[in-house]
């Protein structure tokens, strides 16, 4: 890390998802023994339709201040949801809950958005590996956030307050730090020009790659990672036990970051990808049929990594491939259609799961992530257009 604005970024980021680690698994167990199992992913999906949204207002907002701004606003404001997140739990308020976690999603959104802050740090060649650096930075936060469950929970107790809500006073210490060192990040504005319409973005061959793939990639992670906390509460574990499986998931999601920056500029954005997939479909394979204490970990730990590979693949993408002007748009649209959408998978994920069970769920992922990898491996040839010129017609690639 050879700049100050590096290291905010990549503290920042690593703050964050502490932040969202530890809340996200608490509210899912919150919401299910209060409205019933089938419910358990509201809380959650609100802080995906969150972090969705809020790609969308910060990208917006880059064109009027400084990145610096945004994310230090980004990181306030999850603060905020995380104190009213912590009071509604005291109370049994899954309503007060829901915009707690909405709030905490836009914070999650400048977290986010910070790897595509520290690729345009670097030249088009390291690129990868800058997302790869900041998104293994995190991992410190996203392993450890749910390691802090259970002391958390203690504390809480201690001071008079529920177990549950532990982890949401945590979350609001680590954004209120995530803020402050984002005080340091890069100042770099997008300019005043008004974003292309999100049709015409999407049509450039990078754009719609990387949003199938990322897409997939979320989708399947959110619905598995989600109902896994309610499938082993269901079953009599504890926190202690919840919180050690997540820590494996989330340090197969950021821990090799570095590898897969590495691999993207040395390989190119397809062997990352069709890598990242077929890695989702042995993990959602393996977690359809693993029991006990060692078989859930290790296809958790798959999970996290297929996604990641897929993540910095299609984010490497574009921040290779598209043109420099359009590039902040096509970063934030793409991000916030993946975190909308999964939003309807981390929703629809707890119903499959009280429905079917998770091995329905995890089985109907593989299909999807097979599926996936089946239409990213064909190469299309490139197309021919035959111009006339003043020679004689010439057969050119499109």
């Amino acid at each position: 890390m050879r700049s100050r604005p590096m290291v905010a970024l990549c503290s920042g980021t690593a703050l964050m998802n502490a932040s969202m680690a530890a809340a996200s698994a608490t509210s899912t167990l919150v919401a299910a023994d209060r409205l019933g199992a089938g419910w358990g992913g509201v809380p959650n999906t609100a802080g995906i339709v969150g972090t969705g949204l809020g790609a969308l207002a910060l990208t917006r907002l880059v064109r009027r201040m400084s990145r610096r701004a945004t994310f230090v606003l980004g990181y306030a404001a999850a603060g905020a949801g995380a104190c009213l997140a912590a009071v509604a739990v005291a109370n049994g308020d899954v309503v007060g809950l829901c915009l707690g976690l909405l709030l905490l999603g836009l914070g999650n959104a400048g977290a986010q958005l910070s790897r595509y802050a520290a690729a345009d740090l670097r030249p088009p060649g390291r690129r990868g590996s800058a997302i790869g650096l900041v998104v293994w930075c995190s991992a410190a936060g996203a392993v450890g956030g749910p390691l802090l469950l259970d002391p958390s929970g203690a504390a809480a107790t201690a001071i008079g307050w529920t177990a549950f809500t532990g982890p949401f006073l945590l979350a609001a210490l680590t954004c209120a730090a995530a803020a402050l060192a984002a005080t340091g990040g890069p100042r770099v504005r997008a300019g005043a020009q008004a974003p292309p319409p999100f049709r015409r973005l999407v049509r450039t061959p990078a754009a719609r790659s990387a949003l199938t793939v990322m897409v997939t990639a979320q989708v399947v992670m959110v619905a598995v990672m989600t109902a896994a906390p309610l499938e082993m509460h269901m079953h009599g574990d504890g926190l202690g036990a919840v919180g050690m499986t997540l820590s494996a998931h989330t340090l197969g999601m950021f821990a090799l970051s570095p590898v897969s920056g590495r691999l993207f500029d040395r390989f190119g954005h397809r062997p990352v990808i069709l890598g990242g997939l077929l890695t989702l479909a042995l993990s959602t394979a393996l977690a359809a049929v693993a029991t006990g204490s060692l078989g859930r970990p290790v296809a958790l730990f798959l999970l996290g990594y297929g996604w990641n590979l897929c993540f910095v693949g299609g984010s490497g993408r574009l921040a290779r491939d598209l043109p420099e002007a359009e590039r902040p748009h096509v970063e934030g649209a793409v991000d916030a259609a993946v975190w909308m959408i999964a939003a309807a998978a981390s929703l629809l994920s707890t119903v499959v799961l009280s429905a079917g069970g998770y091995s329905v769920l995890a089985w109907t992922s593989c299909a999807a992530a097979l599926a996936v990898t089946l239409t990213q491996s064909r190469r299309r040839r490139p197309a021919l257009q035959v111009r006339a010129e003043p020679a004689g017609p010439v057969i050119r690639q499109r």
